[in-house]
């Protein structure tokens, strides 16, 4: 049987602009996404973990945290090629994408309401694996939505609604739960709650192109472990983009997720959490102006190289701030600056990755490793900032390795060289 002309439709990079209401419902859904992956992160879990670890000192803590974290980063490794692998082949008359988008919705939102449940450690980790295993099952499908249906000139523009909601998302999570004074059970069951309401209209009012059933090869073991190597020396961009994503990433989570800590025992605030809204306030403004409107202005000049490599210096350039001028009107600063750089490189670099892919009809499997370099960061930096911290006594070495660590990965964009 020839599937030359089916095989060329799903394929074939998308021409056709998407429209103002795709746009926002893809947005709506990013929104729950992210209420439901950050309040817990943020805020609920390390609580929760502190409740249950009783630890006299603070850093026990956050090594209990970024145990747990670390954890939930190895699954991460295997889930999110694998659902890409999966969904690229999948032949459902719902299409490609959404049974998984609905498959990780729902096993996202249990496991989140579980895990409030929790009376154990023990309990608290495998729940907490779980979620984030679901979290990378519906992410891997959403951001694969990108490639398949959105053309190259508006990629900029729509990635910028993945990382705008992201700073929404944060600011929106804590200001519920701190603000109705929800428990933890209430906590975890109101972000789940939003996670579906939020992410329903894209699930069943987006259509998705149906894979004809024998285009794609049978997955098996050994085909799989084969095309999680993507050759460096064959695909150099793509390379380049997964390294720079890496050290991006994990110099802005040792710079972020660590803030809370650095408020309570670096600057010794009375307001610790209030003080952490006021920055993440000032930090979703300018995510919000820089997803957007450098994303649109990436589109218009065609350029995204030069983009992300500005993204990473204005990133590394936050957290030398916090390095050498520990206070919290430089942290303020500080905050607009990441900001600025995160949301830029958030929408940038997702079109840039869009554009990098070594195979079009694996292009989920390859978007799927190029989100390892999102998530696994920052599942590994809290213990890892934690160890540092406990190591040199205090935050400034922790924020250098966060500057140092963002500008290793603008020297690494520089190497792209297929698109400007």
């Amino acid at each position: 049987m020839d599937h030359g002309g089916p095989a060329r439709s799903v394929a074939a990079i998308p021409t056709r602009r998407v429209t103002g209401g795709w746009i926002t419902l893809f947005a709506l859904s990013w929104f729950g996404v992210w209420i439901a992956q950050l309040t817990p992160v943020q805020l609920l879990l390390p609580l929760q973990i502190e409740r249950f670890l009783h630890a006299s000192h603070w850093v026990d803590n956050v090594l209990g945290f970024g145990t747990i974290s670390g954890i939930a980063g190895v699954f991460a490794l295997v889930a999110y090629p694998l659902t890409g692998a999966f969904s690229d082949r999948t032949t459902s008359r719902f299409g490609r994408r959404r049974p998984w988008i609905a498959a990780g919705t729902a096993g996202f939102a249990i496991s989140l309401v579980v895990l409030g449940l929790q009376t154990s450690l023990l309990g608290i980790g495998i729940c907490w694996v779980a979620a984030s295993t679901f979290f990378c099952v519906l992410t891997a499908a959403l951001t694969a939505a990108i490639s398949d249906q959105v053309p190259v000139n508006q990629r900029g523009y729509v990635s910028g609604w993945i990382s705008a909601p992201q700073a929404i998302g944060i600011i929106a999570g804590l200001v519920l739960v701190t603000a109705l004074a929800l428990g933890t059970f209430a906590g975890y069951a109101l972000v789940a709650a939003l996670l579906v309401v939020l992410g329903l209209p894209f699930l069943l009012l987006v259509p998705d192109q149906v894979l004809p059933p024998g285009l794609m090869g049978p997955l098996t073991f050994r085909s799989l472990v084969d095309s999680l190597w993507i050759s460096p020396r064959r695909f150099p961009d793509f390379g380049w983009t997964l390294l720079s994503r890496v050290l991006v990433n994990l110099g802005n989570a040792f710079g972020t997720s660590l803030l809370l800590y650095f408020l309570m025992y670096g600057l010794h605030l009375p307001d610790a959490e209030g003080s952490l809204i006021i920055l993440t306030l000032v930090y979703m403004v300018f995510v919000i102006i820089a997803s957007l409107w450098l994303g649109r202005l990436s589109d218009k000049l065609g350029r995204r190289r030069s983009f992300v490599f500005l993204a990473s210096v204005l990133q590394a350039v936050a957290a030398l701030v916090l390095a050498f001028v520990p206070s919290f009107s430089a942290a303020t600063v500080a905050a607009a600056l990441l900001g600025l750089g995160y949301g830029c490189f958030l929408s940038v670099d997702q079109a840039l990755a869009t554009e990098v892919l070594p195979d079009q009809l694996s292009r989920g499997k390859d978007l799927g490793i190029m989100n390892i370099a999102l998530t696994v960061p920052q599942a590994f930096a809290p213990m890892l900032g934690a160890l540092l911290v406990s190591a040199t006594g205090g935050f400034t070495w922790l924020f250098l390795a966060s500057g140092l660590t963002a500008l290793a990965g603008a020297a690494a964009v520089g190497q792209v060289k297929g698109v400007r």
